[in-house]
């Protein structure tokens, strides 16, 4: 671009000045004059003859620090993205250049051309890194990453503290930029489920560290709830919606060993909507039973005052354990934080103990009443030991309808959880007070969390193979509510699982119409225990091998939800040894091949 004399105020002389400069400056370069000439002497008070006082590095350029910032997240749910665009749109505001990506769509090896980055990463399962982080990961890990000795970064680490390796994508991101030679710009926070406060805080502290690099204004304060682009409705994960519920209805027949509720409810009024794909966050009550059970074994007094809030009133203590905190799970922290408030010796030998094994089975389905009654806690007081709790949760549930055919409302199938532990009963806490407790006309506090990375596909016409045994229908309900009302006509191929054909096979009427209509293509079944071999989706996947993987080849999505540990993780070894065996390809192609699928976004999964 050249600089015309009769578009400026400049004559010819300085015209020909500029245009010899201004083509050579670097993007660093421009933000840096642009503002220096907006401060002083230049801001409307600049003395005639005063120069520009530019001290050159010793490479030649200007000394100042870039505003150009990389935000990359890895989720699995959509927290960290939500996170991610939050902060993006934050740091804009603060005239930085943010470039913002999912660590999927970021390619690896740019990594070293950047001077400024932020992760906000999850982890998954059992200390596994999400589905879009993969690759990324891999890379970081691997003998390819380069150093990193120009890059200031800071990690934000989502987790979930009942997991063993709590956080643990984040810090092997952490650890490992580290090592490649990257400084920090803040220290890693690790945030357990109720991030908001500490992910706010970790923010600022990183703004702080920016601003101080390039000479901005102040630090920012950690100030609550980051988000990203303004919602439609004013409801959120941190402001539920009081839904009213219209259907409660048990899906199995009778004489089945499982319950999966139907849950149909109401969004009117609240503005919210969704995707198929997307998932609804359900804040639940704690059984009553087992909350005065608590207080009684503490001799507490069930209208003592207990502060939840600040800048509130406080509630009354069986209110706030019914509503307020988590005394179905205990974790490791928990205990160490209990173990603090007492002077009991058997639960810090517990924790000291070298044999982790030991703490992990004590742990396995023992709940807050157990460690009161195994260690004899009664003496701890009402406010500290309700100090120590983690707030209450969300349980997140796919949405099994589709918005378009069904507005302002919203499906869910909720599988009811019952066993028996340590020679107590114990139940889900949402999935039992939606089974026993919920009944048409009442409300439930919901919210929609949105899930970017478990999406139909955008051409209508694009295959879609959709593998969810039992409650992992609940997402593919929705996809074919959604192509059969907007007319989609991409083939489509369900495999569904379960125990019994008769009790179990849920939506049973809806699948066979949409196979009648062509809305569905396809259909596989498996119920295990229908026949002496116990057979399953994976088993149904094998039998059909070739033309599963002419699909694959003519370009369909493969979706699966359901249990990660066992479910996922054979469908997962299953798809491998159908590539391998009709792609002949050797183990190591068959791999590639699936993480050319991931990085396509044509293998997606919405696991638990």
């Amino acid at each position: 671009m050249q600089l015309q004399v009769t578009n400026s105020p400049f004559n010819q002389e300085q015209v020909e000045l500029l245009n010899k400069i201004l083509p050579s400056l670097t993007g660093e370069q421009r933000y840096w004059l642009s503002g220096y000439l907006t401060a002083a002497p230049f801001a409307g008070q600049a003395e005639a003859g005063a120069t520009l006082q530019v001290v050159p590095t010793a490479q030649g350029s200007v000394q100042t620090a870039t505003k150009e910032i990389t935000v990359l997240y890895g989720t699995q749910t959509g927290n960290c993205q939500s996170l991610a665009e939050g902060f993006s749109k934050q740091l804009e505001e603060r005239a930085y250049d943010v470039k913002t990506s999912s660590m999927n769509d970021f390619k690896a090896r740019d990594l070293k051309k950047l001077t400024n980055l932020i992760i906000v990463v999850s982890t998954h399962g059992e200390g596994d890194p999400p589905d879009d982080t993969l690759q990324f990961h891999e890379f970081l890990k691997g003998k390819r990453a380069p150093k990193l000795d120009e890059l200031n970064y800071s990690v934000l680490a989502l987790g979930d503290s009942s997991y063993e390796f709590f956080c643990q994508t984040g810090k092997d991101f952490d650890e490992r930029l580290e090592e490649l030679g990257a400084k920090k710009l803040a220290a890693r926070v690790d945030c357990d489920l109720d991030f908001d406060e500490p992910a706010a805080d970790w923010f600022a502290e990183v703004v702080g560290k920016l601003e101080e690099q390039t000479g901005g204004s102040a630090a920012a304060t950690g100030s609550g709830v980051i988000t990203g682009a303004p919602a439609a409705s004013a409801y959120s994960r941190t402001n539920p919606f009081k839904a009213e519920v219209l259907e409660n209805i048990n899906l199995n027949g009778r004489g089945s060993n499982k319950e999966n509720r139907h849950i149909e409810i109401s969004l009117e009024g609240s503005g919210l909507s969704f995707e198929p794909g997307d998932s609804v966050g359900i804040y639940p009550q704690n059984d009553p039973i087992l909350v005065d059970e608590l207080i009684k074994e503490l001799n507490w007094d069930a209208e003592t005052p207990i502060s939840v809030k600040k800048d509130e009133a406080d509630w009354a203590l069986r209110d706030t354990l019914l509503t307020h905190f988590e005394i179905t799970v205990v974790t490791k922290p928990l205990l160490q934080k209990i173990a603090a408030l007492t002077s009991n010796e058997e639960i810090k030998l517990l924790l000291e103990d070298e044999d982790d094994q030991k703490l992990r089975d004590y742990i396995y389905g023992r709940d807050l009443l157990d460690v009161i009654k195994d260690y004899s806690l009664q003496g701890i007081p009402a406010d500290k030991l309700t100090s120590v709790l983690r707030k209450m949760p969300a349980r997140l549930y796919s949405i099994a309808s589709s918005y378009q055919a069904n507005p302002d409302e919203v499906h869910l199938v909720i599988g009811t959880v019952r066993y028996e532990a340590h020679e107590r009963e114990r139940a889900g806490v949402c999935s039992v007070q939606v089974a026993e407790r919920i009944e048409p006309g009442d409300e439930l506090p919901i919210y929609i969390q949105k899930n970017n990375n478990f999406r139909l596909p955008e051409n209508p016409e694009t295959p879609i193979i959709m593998v969810g045994p039992g409650t992992g229908i609940a997402p593919f309900r929705s996809f074919m509510e959604e192509r059969d009302e907007t007319g989609a006509n991409g083939d489509s191929w369900l495999f569904f699982g379960d125990q019994h054909f008769v009790t179990d096979f849920l939506y049973q009427v809806e699948w066979q119409r949409w196979l009648e209509d062509g809305v569905l293509t396809k259909l596989d079944v498996a119920f295990s225990r229908d026949s002496d071999e116990k057979v399953y989706v994976q088993h149904r996947m094998k039998e059909s091998s070739k033309e599963l993987y002419e699909w694959l080849e003519r370009g369909a999505i493969l979706y699966i939800c359901g249990d990660e540990e066992h479910m996922a993780h054979d469908v997962h070894q299953t798809l491998l040894e159908i590539i391998e065996q009709e792609g002949n390809k050797t183990p190591e192609e068959a791999a590639a091949y699936i993480a050319e699928l991931q990085s396509d976004k044509r293998y997606q999964r919405d696991v638990y």
